[in-house]
This record gives structure tokens, C-alpha cells and sequence, in this order.
């Protein structure tokens, strides 16, 4: 009658909202309305017949119909979740190690490099030119030396002379050397593998020890870094695996271990920084993305364990309902007070009031109290 009641008000709303309409036309609508709340009342007349005869069948002789779990010994283990960020695990600000005019950029932004490639040279012209004369000073005086030294294995000449030559041999020798350090110093190398994310300077622009030259990056190797509570800090460890999902790629599960864990806590947040390497082997995780850590922070091989779901409430604890024997041999649903410890994935520890080999209901458990006549379906 209250779906009927609802339909006539929407004919009436609609007699009101169109009173252009005739007569004729909003008597047929009422006429078609009507059929049609009489098609709907009897559908939920039979669907309540059959809702009926549904629980008589359900409660043969009494009986509530109810399945069961054989509690034994699992395995358990619980995880928490975490917050992380992505950070690439090698980036750099590159800049050369001595000053001059950019001769030659050598990488293009994008591009991929090699540990050692040369992405930018610096004009060497004078250390070039220094160099040259060097090299002629020192081959005249390893001559001279030569001579000194021959003479004065034949204890020709004054010791005075051998060393001078001696000396200005090896004064030669290190300026090459110092002069070969500069020049190798004007050809900028890449410090390790990954891609020139952003060039900052021009050909022919002077480059300075305190300006960056190039921003490279190494997408390949990532670390995602977390702040974790201190109270859990006795619970993981280096080398524990960590399961990782990102928000932006819902098909992305990764597994990786924790590489590091910090040695101080947060004073303001009482948190510890968790550290984990990854390799981005498909190239889809980018740095600054947001990820989600579960981490294992408890595990039982030897666990009693129940369905969340059956775990209920009163003002004398946490109950659930076991199937047992009364004293007549009939089975009934007997309310059992449990303690119940960690939970997760809808699964529940219980630690004290259950037994191995006991019953407990799993499903049917709302239609049943204490004592209640069940009978037990697989």
C-alpha cells in the first residue's frame, strides 16, 4: 500500500504540474499507473512467499542451519601499512672541478649515458700550450740530468751539479703531471649511468666551480623511503622483505628487502626513517610518487585463528559461538568468551578460550544465541 500511496503522489505532482493536459489524458495515466502498482504488489507478495517458505526450510524442526570451521594450528602473520615516497637513489648536480669557457656540450636533455661518458669539455688551449712547453723543458732536462748523472758515476763534476739536474728533472715531472690533472679537470664525465634530466648552460658560456652544468639522474635504481613508529622499530629488520603497491599503478606488487633502517628517532614525530632499494626494471615508477609499504612486523606458524567477522561484543568481553553437544546429544550454539590478539585481512589471533578441534560458527550466527538448536551444513 505505501508503494501505491508513493506512485499517487507522483500523479498528483504531475495532475499539478501540467495542467495543460486533459482530462481524458490524466485519467489514462492514472489508469495505466494504477496496473502497474498492481503488477508491483503482487511481484513483492510472491517475492515475500518465497522469503517465507526460504526460512521454514531453514529452520527444519527448529534447527538454525549454520556452518562451521574446524579450529587448528595456521600460520599468521600481520602486517602495517605505511606511507612512502619515491626517491631516485643517484642524482646529481653536475659541476666541473675547475673554471673555463664550455668548449663543447656533448649530451642532449633525455639522453641516455654511460659511467665515464664525456658530457661536457672546457676550452684547454693554454693548458694545452702549457703543457707543450713543459714537455720541451723536461726533455732538455732529463739530458742534462742524463750527462750529470753519468759524469758523476765517474766521480767527474760536483755533487752540486748531479742534483740540481736531479732536481729540476723532477720539478718538470710533477708540473707535467699537475698540468695533465687540469686537463683531465676540463673534460666533465658522467659519475654513473642514467639520463641528462636538464642542461643549465651554453656552449661558450664560462663555467665555475660553484655553478651546475648538467642534472643527471639514474631512474634505474630507486629508493622508497618511510617514516615508521618507533613502538614496531624492535619488530623489522635489515634484509625483511616489504611488499610495495603505488596509488597511480594499481597492477604494480613489488617485493624488496629493507635496506636500511635509521639510527634516530624523530624527536617531533617519534618516528624512524625504513629505507628500501628497488630496481625500476619497466621504467614506470618516477621519483616524488607516492607509494604504500606493508610490512611484517608479526609472525605465529602455530596460531589459532577465526574469521573477524564471528568476533562479537558484550559488557562482559569479546564472544563468538562454538558448535557443541548439549546433554541430551543435540548440538546447540554455546557462547564462548575469547581473547583475541592481533588482526589482519579479516582474520583474528585468539589467544585464551578456544581450543584445537573445536567448532566455531562462521556462518548463521546472528539467527542464534546460547544454547540455540543448530544444525551443522558443509
Amino acid at each position: 500500500m505505501k508503494r501505491i500511496s508513493v506512485i499517487m503522489l507522483g500523479v498528483a505532482l504531475m495532475v499539478g504540474c501540467t495542467s495543460t493536459e486533459t482530462p481524458e489524458a490524466i485519467k489514462l495515466q492514472i489508469s495505466g499507473l494504477k496496473d502497474k502498482a498492481l503488477e508491483i504488489n503482487n511481484q513483492i507478495k510472491e517475492l515475500e512467499n518465497k522469503l517465507a517458505k526460504m526460512d521454514d526450510d531453514n529452520h527444519v524442526n527448529g534447527l538454525v542451519p549454520v556452518h562451521v570451521k574446524n579450529i587448528q594450528e595456521e600460520s599468521f602473520e600481520h602486517y602495517f601499512l605505511a606511507n612512502a615516497k619515491v626517491e631516485m637513489a643517484e642524482e646529481a648536480l653536475i659541476r666541473p672541478e675547475g673554471s673555463g669557457h664550455i668548449k663543447k656540450i656533448h649530451v642532449t636533455k633525455g639522453q641516455r649515458v654511460a659511467k665515464g661518458d664525456l658530457i661536457v669539455s672546457l676550452n684547454t688551449s693554454i693548458l694545452e700550450n702549457s703543457i707543450a712547453e713543459v714537455k720541451l723543458g723536461l726533455d732538455l732536462a732529463t739530458k742534462v740530468f742524463d750527462k750529470q748523472k753519468a759524469l758523476w758515476e765517474q766521480n767527474i763534476g760536483s755533487e752540486i751539479q748531479y742534483l740540481e739536474a736531479k732536481n729540476n728533472k723532477e720539478r718538470l715531472e710533477y708540473s707535467l703531471k699537475t698540468l695533465q690533472a687540469q686537463l683531465d679537470m676540463s673534460l666533465v664525465k658522467a659519475p654513473f649511468s642514467g639520463i641528462v634530466d636538464d642542461i643549465y648552460s651554453k656552449e661558450g658560456e664560462l663555467a665555475s666551480t660553484s655553478a651546475p652544468l648538467v642534472y643527471l639522474v639514474n631512474l634505474d635504481k630507486l629508493k622508497i623511503e618511510a617514516d615508521v613508529t618507533e613502538n614496531i622499530l624492535t619488530k623489522i629488520h635489515v634484509g625483511d622483505m616489504v611488499t610495495i603497491k603505488f596509488p597511480t599503478y594499481s597492477d604494480i606488487v613489488l617485493n624488496a628487502p629493507i635496506k636500511r633502517i635509521g639510527n634516530a628517532i624523530d624527536q617531533k614525530t617519534r618516528t624512524i626513517k625504513v629505507e628500501i632499494w628497488l630496481d625500476n626494471v619497466r621504467g614506470q615508477i618516477k621519483p616524488n610518487q607516492i607509494a604504500m609499504l606493508s610490512i611484517k612486523d608479526f609472525e605465529s606458524k602455530n596460531a589459532l585463528v577465526v574469521p573477524s567477522i564471528v568476533l562479537k561484543q558484550d559488557s562482559k568481553g569479546t564472544f563468538l559461538f562454538v558448535a557443541s553437544k548439549n546433554e541430551a546429544g543435540k548440538t546447540v550454539a554455546t557462547k564462548t568468551y575469547v581473547e583475541t590478539s592481533l588482526s589482519y585481512n579479516d582474520r583474528t589471533m585468539v589467544t585464551k578460550g578456544l581450543d584445537k578441534g573445536q567448532q566455531v560458527i562462521t556462518a548463521g550466527f546472528n539467527q542464534i544465541g546460547n544454547g540455540s538448536l543448530i544444525e551443522v551444513r558443509n
